[in-house]
């Protein structure tokens, strides 16, 4: 039994072309500059120094003069000394809008509910939810026996847990079936490297093995004695062995059950929702293998569903005595199919449940004994589809807004014909539904309580614009009611476009500030992502990826011409791959943008992708190409931001990343800041922050996010409207 964190549950709260010159922008779009503020301390802007190290491949060589920034330890004196100039010159520039910080932060902070809680679910007896005490950063996950009326039993403390650290992440907790033990792991630095403890109920204390250098999969064996974990690679940190665990000895003679040879592939592990198996699924990006394992015979070995091959992906699901598996095996947008164990390896001889659409994209399938739930994405919107086997029910969820997003929730039993299903946009913060899938009578069981929040007050819709080679991008957007959508008001524009995660038109706590302060918020839906079904990914990846960013300047010069938002206020932001986007866009269309906010940004492509001792490397070569093969190098160099700075004038820019990312490591924005301190020639504001404790996602902690969105956020509120 899986514990589903909190955030997961209210998943709103949470906040995340060629590369020449750009000499097609309408004059009215031009940059206007903003000189760094003076302030009495007088901190110089740091200028790194230049150590230049020659890269050479495929005859040709591009010299780094910031290289020596990398250091894998974070340990290097020169190194830190310089990233700390960078942190003082960031509160050096950022001094005068402290109040404007804090008054960001109240507001956001405001409106998180101090009692927030999950809505609880029920399993083996147990009332399992996690809930917020007021004023405190991290979530109690907790159980109550046989009612919510019951003495409440406290599993994990997440306050209690991180004291002492800088950074926590409780990342998982799996109970065992007997739900006597509870596996937790723990992430204290942010490069997603977890210890695993094992909680003992009824002692009420933890037993003395420490598992370590594990990710956060966990799955426990039918009785209890075994759990199985991955180990990580010391190097690469891939999760990369399975191991088996027996409780009451050490991690050192645990036993390697699987170990992945091929480095190109990512490895997760759980226990499948029938409780008959533990899976293991091995996925790249453009192929899957699920491997199972009978829960109720841990010493025996796992077995391949369907063996792995280039191209075919597909995910599993089970119930009674038959599997559902979503394949795009003859359908480009996947269809859903029946299967039994015996017939897995030959995909001919399965039973068609869904046919593959063209204009329907199906995301993810929950199988129950006598449902089907899916996950469907049609003209963008994600929505829930509910079919009986007996082929007498096939009906969608209904909502009431044009511009939502609708996914079926976590259900624990197969045995059930009730279903949870979530339902948030962005002016709508996020509601947790239960439906009876035979009546189709549905029940709100939670509204997430958003105190000061008057959705009424609010308004979101969807457009669409034709990119430069005629594709027509869908863009979310939100606005206060009382702004006029008549190209007078300031706008941020988000954008992602990689990997095939889309980015929905969530409740975001965060951005009611920028509403109420006259913005237009647009999430650009660009290629890359997966909104408009799976080409919409495939024309945004290797040989096409610089779609992803003609499509964001595309979509900004659209809203900007179609008179919705100022084109002199106009701002960006992305973060991770997004960063990238951001990267590639201030290199292509400087002057479009007034403000850039880059977060953990992916800046070096090339170099990056040419060491495969860096995390992720490897498994992304099916995402961005390899640098390794000429024709990839070359097209990967025409866009990649650090090797695109130019002498030229770059918009106002703030870049932030962490120490210990193991996504994105720190010294690829610390070398593209170094590089644009160099080569740029205005004198906007440039600043780089890299918080020294946290990893890829920030800083961990319920209230503590916020203030670095609120330092964010003040950046751009700043720059639209001095003074405020």
């Amino acid at each position: 039994m899986k514990r589903i964190k909190l955030a997961v549950l209210l998943a709103g709260l949470a906040t995340l072309a060629g590369c020449s010159n750009d000499t097609n922008v309408p004059a009215e779009t031009t940059n206007r500059a903003t000189p760094a503020v003076e302030t009495p301390s007088g901190i110089p802007e740091p200028m790194a120094e230049k150590r230049p190290q020659e890269l050479t491949i495929h005859g040709d060589t591009r010299v780094d003069d910031f290289y020596w920034l990398r250091d894998d330890d974070r340990a290097d004196p020169e190194m830190l000394a310089y990233l700390e100039k960078e942190n003082a010159w960031f509160e050096q520039e950022m001094a005068h809008t402290k109040p404007l910080q804090e008054a960001l932060y109240e507001e956001m902070t405001g409106r998180l509910d101090p009692d927030e809680s999950s809505v609880p679910y029920l399993d083996g007896g147990y009332w399992y939810y996690e809930r917020y005490v007021p004023g405190h950063d991290y979530a109690v996950f907790a159980r109550r026996e046989g009612t919510m009326q019951a003495p409440e039993e406290v599993l994990v403390d997440g306050n209690a847990r991180a004291e002492g650290h800088g950074f926590y992440d409780l990342s998982n907790a799996e109970v065992s079936d007997d739900h006597r033990y509870v596996a937790i792991a723990e992430d204290t630095m942010g490069r997603r490297i977890n210890e695993v403890r094992i909680l003992d109920t009824q002692a009420g204390e933890y037993l003395p093995e420490v598992i370590e250098n594990a990710s956060s999969s966990l799955a426990w064996s039918a009785d209890g004695r075994f759990l199985f974990y991955l180990d990580k690679h010391p190097e690469t940190l891939l999760a990369y062995r399975v191991m088996r665990h027996e409780l009451g000895t050490s991690p050192d003679d645990d036993e390697l059950v699987y170990e992945e040879t091929d480095n190109t592939f990512y490895n997760a592990l759980y226990r499948s929702r029938s409780g008959d198996w533990i899976v293991l699924v091995h996925s790249a990006t453009d192929t899957t293998e699920y491997q199972l394992l009978d829960a109720r015979e841990p010493g025996g070995r796992f077995q391949v569903f369907l063996p792995r091959e280039k191209g075919h992906e597909y995910g599993i699901d089970h119930a009674g005595e038959h599997f559902w598996v979503k394949s795009n095996h003859g359908a480009t947008n996947f269809a859903v199919f029946r299967t039994t164990l015996e017939n897995s390896i030959n995909p001919d001889a399965w039973e068609a449940v869904i046919p593959g659409r063209d204009d329907a994209l199906v995301e993810s399938i929950q199988a129950f004994d006598d449902w089907l739930v899916v996950g469907e994405r049609m003209d963008g919107l994600r929505q829930v589809r509910v079919l009986s086997h007996d082929g007498t029910v096939d009906r969608y969820l209904s909502a009431e807004e044009d511009n939502y997003v609708m996914w079926p929730g976590y259900n624990v039993s197969t045995h059930t014909r009730v279903l949870r299903y979530g339902y948030s946009s962005l002016v709508t913060p996020d509601q947790t539904w239960e439906v009876d899938l035979a009546s189709g009578e549905t029940t709100l069981l939670k509204a997430q309580r958003v105190p000061g929040y008057d959705s009424s007050q609010y308004r979101t819709g969807r457009r669409f614009i034709t990119a430069r080679d005629g594709t027509r991008v869908p863009v979310s957007l939100a606005w206060h009611r009382d702004t006029p959508l008549d190209g007078s008001a300031p706008a941020l524009v988000y954008g992602y476009g990689s990997y095939g995660a889309s980015m929905d038109p969530w409740f975001r706590n965060a951005v009611v500030s920028l509403l109420d302060r006259g913005f237009v918020y647009a999430i650009a839906h660009i290629r890359g992502g997966q909104e408009m079904g799976r080409s919409w990914y495939e024309q945004g990846k290797l040989m096409n990826k610089r779609n992803t960013f003609n499509d964001f300047i595309d979509v900004t010069r659209g809203l900007q011409a179609g008179d919705v938002i100022d084109p002199e206020r106009t701002y960006a932001m992305g973060g991770s791959a997004g960063g990238l986007l951001m990267g590639a866009v201030i290199n292509q269309a400087p002057s479009l943008y007034h403000g850039v906010v880059a977060a953990v940004p992916f800046v070096d492509v090339v170099t990056t992708m040419l060491d495969d001792s860096i995390p992720l490397t490897t498994g992304e070569y099916d995402e961005w190409g390899n640098p390794n093969e000429p024709e990839a190098y070359e097209y990967m160099l025409t866009y990649s931001p650090y090797d695109n700075v130019g002498e030229q004038d770059y918009p106002n820019l703030m870049v932030v990343t962490g120490l210990h990312d193991s996504q994105v490591q720190y010294f690829e924005p610390a070398k593209w800041v170094a590089r644009l301190r160099d080569r740029r020639t205005d004198d906007n504001r440039l600043l780089f922050r890299t918080n020294m404790e946290a990893g890829h996602g920030g800083s961990s902690g319920r209230y503590r996010r916020y203030e670095e969105i609120a330092e964010e956020y003040a950046f751009i509120i700043d720059l639209a409207q001095p003074g405020r």
